[in-house]
C-alpha cells in the first residue's frame, strides 16, 4: 500500500512498517475507531482512560504530570547538588570563586536557568507536538539577543507591534502554552501541507507562534504565574 516501506511477519505477527508517519497514522488509528487511547505508563487501562475523559480536573492533573514527571529525577539531582555547594561553602571547604564551585554549580543550575527547554521537548511531546520543535521555540525564548535587549531596557517591536520583554530564563508558564497553540497550529498545517514540502510546516510554527508568544501569550502567562506566586505569599504571610 501506499506510504507502506514493508511487512514483517515473524511468530505469528505481523508488523507493519510505516516510517516517518507513523505516529499520524498511530493518531488517525483512535480518530477513525471505536479504540481509547491507551493511559500513558498504565498499559493501556482503558477504563481509567474512559474515567478521565470529561473530568476536566483529572485532565489537567494528568497533562502536568505527563510534562513534569520526566525531569523531575533530574530536578531533583541538581536540587541535592546544590544543597551540598551550600554545605561545602558553609564548611569552608571550597569557595564560591574557585573554579570548582563554579563549574560544579554550572551544573546544579542549568536545568533551573533553562527549564523552558526541557519543558519544551516534554510539553510538546504530550500534546502530540514535535518535541524538537517545541524546543526551537523554547529557544527562542531564551536568545541571548532577545535577553540583553531587556536587561538594556530597549524597545523593541514586531511589524510596529510593541514587544513588552519578559525574562523567559526559568519560567514555566509561557513556553506550556505555547507550545499547546504551536501543536494545534501544528496539527492543522500537517493536514493541508504536502509532504513534499514538509519543511513548511515547522517553519511556519515558528513564524506564527515565536512572535505570538512575544507578543500575547508570554506576557500574559507570565503576569498570571506573578499573580499566582503573589496570592501564595500572602498566603503563608497570613501564618
Amino acid at each position: 500500500m501506499e506510504g507502506v516501506i514493508q511487512v514483517l511477519e515473524a511468530g505469528g505477527q505481523v508488523q507493519v512498517v510505516i516510517g516517518k508517519h507513523v505516529a499520524d497514522v498511530y493518531d488517525a488509528v483512535f480518530e477513525n475507531t471505536g479504540l481509547q487511547r491507551p493511559v500513558e505508563g498504565s498499559e493501556g487501562e482503558e477504563a481509567a482512560a474512559g474515567k478521565k475523559k470529561g473530568n476536566l480536573l483529572a485532565t489537567f492533573m494528568e497533562t502536568v504530570s505527563g510534562i513534569f514527571m520526566p525531569i523531575i529525577p533530574v530536578m531533583a539531582g541538581a536540587g541535592m547538588l546544590k544543597a551540598l555547594l551550600i554545605l561545602f561553602t558553609t564548611c569552608g571547604w571550597i569557595t564560591a570563586d574557585s573554579g570548582t564551585y563554579r563549574i560544579l554549580y554550572a551544573a546544579a543550575d542549568g536545568i533551573f536557568t533553562y527549564i523552558p527547554l526541557f519543558l519544551g521537548y516534554t510539553s510538546a511531546k504530550k500534546f502530540g507536538a514535535s518535541p524538537f520543535l517545541g524546543m526551537a521555540v523554547a529557544a527562542a525564548l531564551i536568545s541571548k539577543d532577545i535577553a540583553a535587549a531587556k536587561t538594556a531596557g530597549e524597545a523593541i517591536d514586531f511589524l510596529g507591534i510593541p514587544v513588552t520583554l519578559v525574562g523567559y530564563t526559568s519560567t514555566v508558564m509561557p513556553i506550556i502554552f505555547a507550545n499547546y497553540a504551536m501543536s494545534k497550529l501544528e496539527k492543522w498545517l500537517k493536514k493541508v501541507i504536502s509532504d513534499m514540502v514538509s519543511f513548511l510546516v515547522p517553519m511556519i510554527c515558528l513564524i506564527v507562534i515565536v512572535p505570538a508568544t512575544f507578543l500575547v501569550i508570554g506576557p500574559v502567562t507570565d503576569w498570571l504565574g506573578t499573580t499566582l506566586a503573589s496570592g501564595y505569599t500572602a498566603l503563608v504571610a497570613l501564618n
